[in-house]
């Protein structure tokens, strides 16, 4: 957790959460909205989502300039998305990051936001936490993921629910048996 802590030390917002909060939430978020997703595989906007859906989250892309991104069809806006999400993530410039933030806090779901590093909309997201949501702004998901000892890939529960009725067995991990790395046999 000292590698979070120090992410956190270097944020430019003291009143992001803690680092275990964080630890907590990225533990468990399965639906990411990411806002501003990109189409060019060179961006970090499009990096780190990709890794997101690597490790397990299903990511919905909002991209009003893209039909389809990381095999998903994307969304024009928040708006569009119409299944819950726990997390709505934003890469777009702090300039433009109030209206997406406000966006988010009108989910009937009150979903945690995220801005990503060098992004922050301090009157949203002022306004967003005083209504009890959880927001963290001018920090690096990715970052942030990858110094948690167990940012192993996940198999959501959605996973699970989808298989169940198509026959398939859970896997291992969720049968309480110990996580491989090796490829299934078969």
């Amino acid at each position: 957790m000292s590698r979070l802590s120090s992410l956190l030390r270097n944020s430019n917002d003291a009143s992001n959460p803690s680092a275990e909060a964080l630890r907590s939430l990225l533990g468990t978020v399965e639906t990411v909205a990411v806002v501003g997703l990109s189409r060019d595989p060179l961006k970090a906007a499009r990096r780190v989502p990709s890794y997101l859906a690597a490790k397990g989250y299903h990511v919905i892309p909002v991209n009003p300039n893209a039909e389809s991104i990381l095999g998903q069809p994307a969304r024009d806006s928040l708006d569009e998305v119409t299944e819950p999400v726990d997390l709505v993530l934003l890469f777009r410039p702090s300039e433009e990051a109030g209206q997406f933030v406000e966006a988010a806090a009108r989910r009937d779901e009150r979903p945690a936001i995220w801005l990503q590093e060098g992004i922050m909309a301090p009157e949203a997201t002022a306004a967003a936490r005083e209504a009890g949501l959880t927001v963290v702004q001018d920090l690096c998901i990715f970052k942030a993921h990858r110094s948690l000892p167990d940012n192993q890939p996940r198999r959501p529960a959605r996973w699970s629910i989808r298989r169940q009725h198509e026959g398939a067995a859970p896997p291992p991990e969720q049968e309480g048996e110990a996580r491989t790395d090796a490829p299934r046999q078969g």
